[in-house]
């Protein structure tokens, strides 16, 4: 009983960076996923942690609030870096309606609940069963385990302030708009060749009403290049799943003070 008790704010403590991680982190935090599944979830993988590395025996005194509150903010970053790199898939598909005339009709994104691009939400679907089919998700939780190597949970070290953490956040951003971009770019640059087209027949047959013939070829178009393109795009998920990983791992050695 006096083991369990000593053990107990080491599992607390635990626990709380493994459900931010586990509510912020892309498939796991899926919405349509209970949320009892979610905590018992947490809570397995904290009792593995607990029990595979050697934690301190913790007391609960007046900072160990101020733990809980670190853990909760680490569990998030990591979990937060990791979905921001993924969401690139959507910005991607997002440049990619807006060029083809999708941009006008919207769904909603059952993980977020927010409106989402048609073929942002249609790639973003196929990159999650990537991440499935690659064993991804054994990654994401092998990179919230190397956190507890990294960022000691009795430490209340959290360089949110400094340079190196600024940086990483503005690199993790950036990179997710260049590889949206650079995602995008060969059905978008198609479609502005379309669009220059359109444009010479408008000038040379101005009987045709140009707006009723442009806007369904360039859906054609845009789903003849998707066929064509579909499977390098699953190759650069893969790409991006690295660059994920690798994100993750940075913002890690960043909050253990590496």
């Amino acid at each position: 009983m006096e083991q369990l008790l000593l053990a107990y704010p080491t599992f607390l403590l635990t626990f709380v960076r493994m459900t931010s991680f586990v509510l912020t982190v892309p498939l796991f935090s899926y919405r349509t996923i209970p949320a009892t599944h979610k905590i018992g979830l947490a809570a397995a993988l904290s009792i593995l942690a607990v029990s595979t590395f050697e934690t301190p025996n913790l007391v609960l005194d007046g900072s160990f609030v101020l733990l809980v509150l670190k853990e909760c903010m680490v569990g998030l970053m990591i979990g937060l870096t990791a979905y921001m790199i993924i969401m690139a898939i959507q910005v991607a598909g997002g440049l990619i309606d807006f060029q083809m005339g999708f941009a006008i009709a919207n769904v909603i994104d059952p993980q977020t609940g927010a409106q989402s691009p048609l073929l942002g939400q249609y790639l973003y679907v196929i990159a999650l069963l990537v991440l499935l089919a690659t064993n991804g998700h054994h990654l994401l939780i092998e990179g919230i385990y190397y956190s507890y190597q990294v960022v000691a949970i009795n430490e209340l070290f959290f360089p949110v302030g400094s340079e190196a953490f600024v940086k990483q956040a503005i690199k993790t951003f950036a990179t997710m708009f260049l590889i949206a971009v650079q995602m995008s770019l060969p059905i978008v640059g198609s479609l502005l060749l379309v669009d220059v087209a359109l444009g010479i027949v408008a000038r040379t047959v101005p009987q045709l009403n140009i707006f009723v013939v442009g806007f369904p070829l360039k859906i054609l178009v845009t789903f003849a290049l998707l066929i064509v393109v579909m499977a390098s795009f699953i190759y650069v998920m893969q790409g991006i799943f690295e660059e994920m990983l690798e994100a993750m791992r940075n913002i890690i050695a960043i909050l253990g003070g590496m």
